[in-house]
């Protein structure tokens, strides 16, 4: 029983932090100054930091997006906000097909620094949720584990 609940307040604490959030005067220079290269004039909302990662939560054209950056500053990824209805049908088809009883709550399009295009769908049910990832045909890559919703969540 002890091990159980070791093990049980080990994966929470994991998961806290796997995300931290981060004032701007704790994010490296070369970082700030990799995200003023790669979007001039835009302002970051929030820094995190995940794993070694650092990601900015800005508005890019009035869209909800974050852009996460190695250490060095380098441009990683991008993922941007999209409405439900423009993910591809085979990503809506899937989930309808294999997440019955969940809703599609978000979706998001994440572009790396190649230009590799995937899709991301929120699925929720009774506060818990998950992430389903897609290629950008709409084939299924993974999906993540099932976790409580976080109050005041955007």
């Amino acid at each position: 029983m002890k091990t159980t609940i070791a093990t049980i307040a080990l994966c929470f604490g994991l998961s806290y932090a796997n995300a931290q959030n981060l004032k701007e005067a704790e994010v490296p220079a070369n970082v700030k100054d990799g995200f003023a290269k790669k979007y001039p004039g835009s302002k970051v909302d929030e820094w995190e930091k995940e794993g070694a990662d650092y990601e900015a939560e800005f508005h890019l054209n009035k869209v909800e997006s974050s852009a996460v950056f190695d250490a060095s500053g380098t441009f990683k990824e991008l993922e941007q906000e999209i409405k439900t209805s423009a993910l591809p049908k085979a990503v809506t088809d899937y989930c309808t097909k294999n997440y019955a009883g969940y809703k599609l709550s978000e979706a998001a399009k994440i572009t790396d620094a190649s230009g590799k295009v995937m899709y991301e769908a929120e699925m929720e049910k009774d506060k818990m949720h998950f992430d389903a990832l897609f290629d950008a045909n709409g084939n299924f890559i993974k999906k993540t584990e099932a976790t409580k919703e976080e109050e005041g969540k955007d």
